[in-house]
């Protein structure tokens, strides 16, 4: 089983900076996918940033240059780094895994259903 714990998030304004983090608890696959999506009140959710066991990142063109996926293995922690935030970076941000490593270079790596496991998310509120 495989849990997934999201911390981080808060208030900023626009212009500033978040760090979301998420803890990975359970068996750790050697092999795996894994993702940021974020949802805003009254929209679907979305896809941020991938990272692949294979090596890959991928991000949303709407967020490129300003946030950047990375992990800590040791820590069997993700993280997004959020610079440059705007007003519609305001949503809830989840953090989900899968066993598959090829999300990335099959293209489906924004795709809800291809992961099995998420967590709860954690509120970013961009302020100007």
């Amino acid at each position: 089983q495989v849990q997934l714990v999201e911390s981080g998030g808060g208030s900023v304004q626009a212009g500033g900076s978040l760090r979301l983090s998420c803890q990975v608890f359970g068996y750790i696959y050697s092999t795996y996918c894994m993702a940021w999506f974020r949802q805003a009140p009254g929209k679907e959710r979305e896809g941020v940033a991938a990272i692949c066991s294979d090596g890959r990142t991928s991000y949303a063109d709407s967020v490129k240059g300003r946030f950047t996926i990375s992990q800590d293995n040791a820590k069997n922690t993700l993280y997004l780094q959020m610079t440059s935030l705007k007003l519609e970076d305001t949503a809830r941000y989840y953090c989900a895994a899968d066993y598959y490593p090829h999300l990335i270079v099959d293209e489906r790596w924004e795709a809800e259903s291809e992961y099995k496991y998420w967590g709860q998310g954690t509120q970013v509120t961009v302020s100007s």
